[in-house]
């Protein structure tokens, strides 16, 4: 009796707060923040650098190609990497790139210079998303399911705060954010060897083979080739805008600061409610319709700043509910592991995608409306893809969304360093 008692007023008992974590998940969660920030931390900064170092719009979005060409390619060795020496080294290693990196990047003299450096960033940032969630999920009260709301919350904030760092110190110069992230970082790396306890090393290791494998399934590589047309809109958005904006660094952070606050806010409130409502191919296609015409509106009123930001800001909240659908749909477009199906994923979308920065940079140089036409027509492009694939992907509307495995978490912070 007394037994069944105590079950009761156990199964009765509210759950932790989310906010009562050990100091190790806070740990992780701060440096993921400062690992996101680094996306579009060098918004503010692109134009200045390019008066400065006198660089061209497209030598100046090669920082955007040189990371995500990198990244991509990481993507492929992160698991065989981590299933090796475990999450805490991975974590680590990933950290310490990007601090050496960051700051080599703010000590540069030259436009090629902070490309390279950029690229090495990149394989740090790789190393470190790839396992982030992993390690919250391991250390986090609460279970699989409040760690990715752990997660999602500091992506979110990383992502909308980037651009407002790199605004404010980008102010008193554009190495101040370089150097602004090596110190966090550095910050972060020492937070997590004292407070993250080190896990056994994965049983199974994973194959360098095995993404490139998981790319033969349709599903997989329509949803990938999908990611890549419309990260072509994505980056150029992202590389390009500022120059046409024409901008100071405080106003241009205020501006992508807008971006990635709508894009965190749709992926964490939007995408599961209108996913529930219209089923989840049906809502990235019109996501991704109404991006394409955000970006066509951009071309057609380049001219007009006001136009400009509106289109910045609302792009956030198309992007934010699509990247959140997409990276789910990975997870169950073909029968291989979900971390192998990441890692194929995010290869072919930065691979491929890599080469928009500097495209749209080299258009802009001729026509300043040409970028966003041509990111419009790769964004329409990428539904008249996925549409193809409707059939190999019938079952995903049939899915559970909701993540329920640690090999989901991990595959989820891959699949979402967008």
């Amino acid at each position: 009796m007394s037994t069944t008692t105590a079950t009761v007023t156990n199964s009765s008992e509210a759950p932790p707060s989310l906010l009562h974590q050990p100091k190790s998940v806070w740990a992780v969660a701060f440096a993921s923040v400062i690992a996101f920030m680094g996306i579009g931390l060098v918004d503010p900064i692109l134009k200045p650098i390019g008066e400065q170092l006198d660089a061209t719009p497209s030598q100046v979005s090669l920082l955007f190609t040189s990371y995500m060409l990198v990244t991509g390619v990481a993507m492929l060795i992160t698991g065989v990497v981590s299933s090796r020496i475990g999450a805490k080294k991975t974590l680590l290693t990933g950290l310490a790139v990007i601090v050496v990196f960051a700051a080599l990047a703010g000590s540069s003299g030259t436009i090629a210079q902070i490309v390279g450096f950029r690229a090495g960033w990149g394989l740090g940032n790789a190393l470190f998303i790839a396992t982030a969630l992993a390690a919250i999920v391991g250390a986090a009260s609460g279970g699989v399911a409040r760690a990715i709301i752990l997660y999602e919350a500091a992506l979110g904030i990383g992502i909308a705060v980037g651009p407002l760092v790199g605004g404010v110190l980008g102010n008193i110069s554009w190495r101040a954010p370089f150097f602004g992230v090596a110190a966090l970082m550095a910050v972060a790396f020492i937070l997590i060897i004292v407070m993250l306890p080190s896990a056994p090393k994965p049983e199974h290791r994973t194959s360098i083979a095995a993404p490139f494998l998981a790319l033969r399934h349709r599903g997989l590589l329509t949803v990938a080739i999908t990611a890549l047309l419309y990260n072509y809109g994505f980056f150029t958005l992202l590389a390009y805008t500022p120059f046409p904006l024409d901008m100071g660094t405080y106003s241009i952070g205020f501006i992508f600061f807008g971006w990635g606050l709508a894009l965190a806010v749709a992926s964490v409130f939007l995408a599961p409610r209108l996913q529930r409502r219209f089923g989840t191919l049906p809502m990235m296609m019109v996501a991704l319709a109404l991006f394409a015409l955000d970006l066509a509106m951009m071309a057609a009123f380049t001219d007009n700043k006001t136009v400009l930001i509106v289109g910045v800001v609302l792009a956030g909240l198309f992007l934010g509910v699509n990247n959140t659908l997409i990276t789910e749909t990975v997870m169950i477009s073909a029968p291989v592991e979900r971390s192998t199906a990441s890692a194929a994923y995010s290869f072919v979308r930065f691979v491929g995608g890599a080469a928009a920065p500097w495209v749209a940079g080299k258009l802009g140089e001729s026509n300043i409306h040409l970028p966003f036409w041509v990111g419009a027509v790769c964004t329409a492009a990428a539904i008249l893809v996925l549409a193809t694939g409707r059939k190999v992907l019938a079952h995903v509307d049939e899915h559970d969304p909701e993540p329920h495995s640690v090999d989901e978490a991990l595959a989820v912070t891959a699949g979402d360093a967008d």
